[in-house]
């Protein structure tokens, strides 16, 4: 299979498995997905989906945001982890959001990456799922489920976005980056995997990892 048809492959059997693609952070608008993406570094969708209720309940938007102290912040998102940072992240942002943009998350990857706590990653989900605009975020799954589909070398994440980029249309990106999530963590997680299970690695998988695999289940 040559690299074009195996990333055909990869997109054919992505849009088979998943032609609606479920969010993975429950949101309302371009605030409320901002705030989630940033609570779940280093967290789990799972545990972060029952904590901005918790929290949007007090405060869903940067002038409520604003009105609470980072300690009260804090004290509704500790489960999250990482909260002291977070906390101060969403205070800070909430601030600046309120005196630059009129209370409004900014349309601008760059605007977006200057607000405490937002990396590329957090800017990149909500450039794509709250303004549509083409963005790959990579998050584990992406980089894990990228190497072992020889599409990447896997050194950083930087890397494998640019490889994700060139390699898939544009057109796709905002659908793939959360196929290829979801199929992460269905059929190709970094434990308990069953390649059986996992078509698209079996098919067109790196042979080192595969080879790897095979060693470790004898």
């Amino acid at each position: 299979m040559t690299k074009a048809e195996k990333v055909q492959f990869v997109i054919d059997k992505l849009q088979e498995l998943y032609p609606t693609i479920p969010i993975p952070l429950d949101h309302k608008d371009p605030y409320t997905l901002l705030i989630a993406v940033l609570m779940s570094a280093q967290s789990t969708d799972v545990r972060v989906n029952k904590i901005t209720p918790l929290l949007f309940e007090v405060a869903d938007n940067p002038y409520k945001m604003v009105k609470l102290s980072v300690e009260e912040i804090r004290d509704i998102i500790k489960p999250v982890g990482l909260s002291p940072m977070k906390a101060k992240g969403i205070h800070g942002l909430s601030e600046i959001l309120i005196d630059k943009y009129d209370g409004k998350v900014p349309v601008d990857f760059e605007a977006l990456e200057s607000l405490p706590a937002v990396g590329h990653k957090t800017a990149s989900v909500v450039m794509s799922q709250a303004f549509g605009i083409p963005a790959f975020p990579v998050d584990t799954h992406i980089h894990r489920l990228m190497y072992r589909w020889n599409l990447t070398n896997g050194k950083n994440v930087v890397q494998t976005e640019k490889d994700a980029k060139r390699l898939f249309p544009k057109e796709l990106w905002n659908d793939l980056h959360l196929q290829i999530i979801w199929y992460g963590r269905e059929y190709s997680p970094a434990r308990g995997w069953d390649i059986d299970k996992d078509i698209i690695t079996k098919t067109i998988g790196r042979k080192t990892v595969l080879a790897d695999y095979y060693k470790n289940k004898k």
